[in-house]
């Protein structure tokens, strides 16, 4: 393995040391033990359920090129996860309202622990299948626990800021350090021990089982809307009447759409990005390092959030400036520096060093978004139907996978790249918007203050004479 992956592995190693040890008081929240324990439990679970997401993420691709598949064939069955999320995401969540949080965690643990199964077949159609329950699976993942963990907080009387020091640490560990050894483990073994590129899934399949029983065992039930007079039909019609009266809670869901169907698109194409003429790249290690990348920026984002006068709506508008152009450098770089056809089969080129920096700084922007956007959800979004609205989001973000998917042999890898800077300098705009309303009603919310504060004391002045 070249020295340049354990430089750039080594160099992050190095940033987030730095900002974890330096952290002092006034980044830390003081909590109680109960709090504490909850929070360890949900952290816990949340880190074996994206150990067993995160384990098939190396190897997904190069297992259905293992198997002969093409491009197209290989989108193809991509599509089928992102449709399958975007049909059934919605029924899920909604489900996860009424019949409960609990119940959707284990229903995510037994179709993807199915879902890793399948990897086994090398026909098409069983392949098929496990990606339409991983597409389920994926729904049920960034939602049903995020929507049991708000409710179930909040239940327990906790604190409304400490929430935030949950988030925080669930990414910075579950999306970060988990993803991280996952990457790694991956690529122990199907590389180092030869146990093949279907051995990740099986090692995914074997963490969501643990999880499986420590969520049957710890966790309590809690509810979104549970009348049982209400269809789903009328939960989405609620969820929906809720989206287009509120502008706040559509523009958090465009936001959203925008960066998650941006770097789903990311997780595509990374891939064929650093190794456009086959060179041998070393496709766990790499993903630990953009892993690494991710968790560095959730550091940050604790940190930011742990600031009172530094608001969310603020940060995250360069953010989503900052990915935009880290995702345009694909196209800079086929421009300016270009493809040569002497790279074929070798290892990694001067192009594919240069645009593995920039995807590193779009991952540190994707570990500042999760926790950021997991906060502002749980201040716009209403609890009776948080799943429902969570998974409503996700129908716009999976139709534009799919699209993009659909015709991936139709583009060249760097106009998909530009496609989805694009988005995501839309996604910054939006974000903008959403400051300036959210603004105006705390502005509103303090002058109604004053205003009543003055009225009360008018009439107890009247009342003293």
């Amino acid at each position: 393995m070249e020295s340049y992956y354990v430089v750039v592995f080594g160099l992050q190693v190095l940033a987030v040391a730095i900002l974890e040890v330096s952290k002092g008081n006034k980044d830390r929240i003081h909590t109680t033990s109960a709090f504490n324990a909850f929070k360890n439990n949900y952290i816990l679970v949340y880190c074996l359920m994206m150990a067993g997401d995160w384990l098939q993420g190396p190897y997904v691709y190069f297992l259905y090129s293992h198997y002969g598949f093409s491009k197209g064939d290989i989108g193809r069955l991509f599509i089928a996860g992102f449709g399958s999320s975007m049909v059934f995401g919605t029924i899920v969540g909604s489900l996860a309202d009424k019949y409960g949080r609990k119940r959707a965690g284990i229903t995510y643990c037994v179709t993807y622990i199915l879902s890793c199964f399948t990897k086994h077949s090398s026909q098409y159609r069983v392949l098929l299948v496990g990606r339409i329950l991983g597409g389920i699976s994926t729904s049920l993942l960034f939602s049903a626990f995020e929507s049991w963990l708000v409710a179930e907080h909040f239940k327990r009387g906790f604190e409304p800021q400490w929430l935030s020091l949950t988030f925080s640490k669930a990414i910075f560990l579950g999306n970060g350090l988990i993803a991280i050894i996952s990457g790694l483990l991956a690529n122990t073994l199907a590389g180092t021990l030869g146990l093949g590129p279907v051995s990740p899934f099986d090692a995914a399949a074997f963490g969501l089982t643990i999880g499986l029983v420590l969520i049957c065992f710890t966790w309590s039930e809690n509810y979104g809307d549970p009348s049982e007079d209400k269809t789903l039909i009328a939960q989405f019609k609620a969820a929906a009447t809720i989206i287009a009266a509120d502008e706040k809670i559509a523009l958090l869901g465009a936001i959203q759409s925008l960066f998650e169907g941006s770097m789903y698109t990311f997780v595509f194409l990374w891939t064929p990005a650093l190794s456009p003429n086959d060179q041998e790249i070393p496709h766990g290690f790499i993903f630990a390092t953009l892993m690494l990348a991710s968790m560095l920026g959730s550091s940050l984002a604790s940190r930011l959030m742990t600031r009172m006068t530094l608001r969310v709506e603020t940060y995250m508008q360069v953010v989503f400036f900052v990915s935009a152009v880290s995702l345009l450098m694909p196209i800079l770089v086929n421009q300016f520096m270009g493809i040569s056809s002497d790279d074929q089969g070798g290892t990694m080129s001067a192009s594919g060093r240069v645009l593995l920096l920039s995807f590193c700084v779009f991952e540190v922007c994707i570990g500042i978004f999760w926790p950021s956007i997991m906060k502002m959800r749980s201040q716009y979004i209403p609890e009776d139907s948080r799943s429902t609205i969570m998974n409503f989001f996700r129908i716009p973000l999976n139709l534009f996978v799919c699209l993009v998917l659909y015709k991936v042999d139709a583009f060249p890898v760097s106009v998909m790249f530009g496609m989805s800077s694009i988005f995501l300098m839309m996604a910054a705009i939006l974000q903008r918007r959403l400051s300036v309303v959210s603004d105006k009603l705390k502005t509103r919310f303090v002058e109604g203050r004053v205003s009543a504060e003055k009225e009360h004391d008018s009439e107890t002045e009247l009342l003293k004479i």
